[in-house]
């Protein structure tokens, strides 16, 4: 995700776009759709060592989310130490099943759910950033309102008793199979289904070699329903981000049938997660200038992490406050808010500060910031929060991750998985985006990076 992330896997859709701000001086007349240029030239540069590499991840990243519960349970949690001295991991619950018939019906119920409502809710359409022959796409939005649903629906079921949202943490595993099997399924038919004539492909996306395409996405923007349905966008934020919202209300419903109260690490990786889950669908629009939906195509990469990747890993916390007694004290949970503030204001800041250039430079709170003319015609944010470093709004998403994993205390390396891979994640995403900007502007990015010095943390990296 991303959301988005948003890479293997996705960067969760949550508002990471390209890492530099910039707005359009000049404009580009749309060609004929009779003009179209559909097929991409073929892909000389490989991402993720490759297609041996690309090959690799789509095996492992369902391993690695299966090893997470293996490696930490409520039957216990490895410790590096012990393991150093012949200790064996916990393994998996014996109550909780890899496969079941409860788990598959909850998770295809669920996504099926997400899918009516989207296309039947009412929406938002918003335009897309130009493509390459400089047509524009129209998209509809409306994730938010899906959550509104989801909220009206789960409370009436949870009434009337038609679910018990705890029931997730039991078939934890057997969901996790379940959506990985949709995703390998869903990345099939979009790779198949990319020879179809009247394609458009990603530009990265068009190697020839079926394991690397596969992977990372031959088809830019795959459609159903004569063109309503946009996959892409839809999975990007909708049926994963509710998804790990939900899964973390339900360890937090098990909680409270378990020892009749919430605890308060517990209340607070919920409440900031859930926050930032609301955040990203509020500002859905956001989603349409991020990598993941300009350039990337719609192949395993994205469809594994949006799906499976951003549910069931970043929802690890709340399930390991679940089977692990975490007791913080009032400066602990303290700090840790003061954490969770200052991660969310250079979030925030950041990305208000670029959406709103981008849409009304000469708007007050923006035009004073300091630019650099570029020769394509478009101007460079260097002051303010973007000439703090060249992906601010990355530093402020990874701040943010630390105050959702501190809540589970010290006593294991395991639910920190997160913000390790994060940090390893947004490393690999900036070299990628740097890439990508000097291919786009030339000596111009030379001179950007000169101004703005740093790549992800000031003084630092």
């Amino acid at each position: 995700m991303p959301a988005s992330a948003r890479r293997a896997p996705s960067t969760r859709a949550r508002g990471s776009s390209r890492g530099v701000a910039e707005r359009a001086t000049t404009t580009r007349a749309a060609s004929s759709e009779k003009a179209r240029a559909r097929d991409a030239p073929t892909t000389t540069h490989y991402e993720f060592g490759g297609p041996i590499g690309a090959l690799a991840i789509t095996v492992a990243l369902p391993l690695v989310c299966y090893f997470l519960a293996y490696a930490c349970n409520e039957d216990g949690c490895a410790e590096v130490s012990k393991l150093a001295r012949g200790g064996a991991f916990p393994g998996f619950p014996k109550h909780m099943p890899l496969w079941s018939v409860d788990g598959a019906v909850a998770a295809y119920g669920w996504m099926a759910f997400t899918v009516v409502a989207h296309a039947v809710i009412p929406g938002q359409k918003k335009q897309g950033v130009a493509l390459p022959d400089g047509t524009r796409l129209t998209y509809k939005l409306n994730g938010f309102r899906v959550l509104a649903a989801t909220a009206v629906a789960g409370a009436i079921g949870t009434k009337a008793g038609w679910f018990d949202l705890a029931s997730v943490h039991d078939n934890f595993l057997s969901m996790l199979t379940a959506m990985v099997v949709l995703a390998y399924a869903l990345s099939a038919y979009l790779y198949a289904s990319s020879f179809a004539k009247g394609k458009t492909l990603a530009k990265g996306g068009n190697s020839g070699n079926a394991a690397y395409d596969f992977f990372i996405g031959r088809e830019l923007n795959p459609r159903i329903l004569n063109g309503a349905f946009d996959l892409k966008v839809f999975c990007e934020l909708t049926p994963g981000l509710i998804g790990w919202l939900l899964l973390d209300l339900g360890f937090a419903a098990k909680q409270y049938a378990r020892v009749g109260a919430v605890s308060a690490p517990m209340i607070m990786v919920c409440v900031f997660q859930g926050a930032y889950v609301i955040d990203a669908l509020w500002n859905e629009p956001a989603i349409l200038t991020t990598m993941d939906i300009t350039t990337d195509g719609f192949g395993f990469m994205l469809a594994f992490g949006d799906l499976v990747w951003v549910p069931f890993t970043y929802s690890l916390q709340c399930r390991y406050i679940l089977e692990h007694a975490v007791e913080l004290s009032n400066a602990h949970l303290v700090a840790i808010f003061a954490v969770q503030c200052v991660g969310y204001w250079v979030f925030r800041g950041a990305n208000s500060q670029k959406n709103l250039f981008r849409t009304n430079p000469n708007d007050p709170r923006v035009k004073h910031l300091k630019t650099l003319q570029t020769k394509r015609g478009t101007k460079l944010i260097v002051s303010g929060w973007w000439g703090v470093c060249r992906h601010v709004n990355y530093l402020g998403d990874w701040i943010m991750a630390w105050a959702w994993c501190l809540p589970c205390g010290f006593s294991h390396l395991v639910p920190y998985f997160y913000v390790i891979y994060f940090g390893i994640l947004l490393v690999h995403r900036d070299g990628r985006d740097g890439e990508a900007c000097e291919e786009k502007y030339g000596d111009d990015w030379k001179k950007y990076c000169a101004i703005v010095k740093y790549r992800l943390i000031p003084y630092i990296y």
